[in-house]
């Protein structure tokens, strides 16, 4: 699978390989297998990991949809590339879950790491997946769901032209609120 190349990340797939050594502890052999540095923050996300890994074994056709490093190449001779996050759609397009919201659209997640916060990588990672999967895919309707104490991912999403349509109380996650980006306004955004 092609990574999704942004002015300044590739939105790398995380492969099952590299999901099972994070799971596993094997952090060296997990950066080996990114062909990044990964900061410690991502192998205390066991969670996410386990929770990705079951989605994709139980359906194989959503592993492009799935989660995605935010790399952050190399600059020049000896430098490495850096994990500076992670996104990904939270299952393929148009699940019974969204229909309410967004038919036929899919749903979006992502996290920087504390250390990259503040630089635009949320931003520049997102844009990069709306484009990919609009221009792709034909996806015309994206959801983000964020939690109201979240500042910095609802100034994004009011950012980017994302217009809350409800609120749902995620079992893991607690009060959340629903955002929609579609029509001229993704337009302008995948652009």
């Amino acid at each position: 699978m092609d990574d999704i190349v942004t002015p300044r990340l590739r939105l790398r797939l995380m492969s099952d390989a590299f999901l099972e050594a994070s799971l596993s502890g094997e952090n060296a052999r997990a950066e080996a297998l990114l062909e990044a540095s990964i900061p410690p923050e991502w192998f205390q996300k066991r969670d996410h990991m386990t929770m990705r890994l079951g989605d994709r074994r139980r359906d194989p056709a959503y592993f492009p949809w799935s989660v995605r490093a935010m790399v952050r190449p190399s600059a020049g001779v000896g430098a490495v590339s850096i994990a500076v996050g992670y996104t990904g759609f939270h299952s393929r397009p148009d699940p019974e879950y969204l229909k309410p919201f967004a038919p036929g659209g899919v749903e979006l997640g992502y996290t920087v790491f504390s250390e990259h916060r503040r630089q635009g990588f949320a931003e520049e990672a997102v844009r990069g997946m709306l484009r990919w999967a609009a221009e792709r895919h034909g996806i015309e309707h994206f959801v983000v769901s964020i939690a109201p104490s979240n500042v910095a991912s609802n100034a994004l999403a009011k950012k980017l032209g994302f217009v809350k349509v409800g609120t749902h109380q995620d079992p893991i996650d607690g009060l959340e609120e629903v955002f929609v980006l579609t029509g001229e306004v993704l337009s302008r955004v995948v652009g």
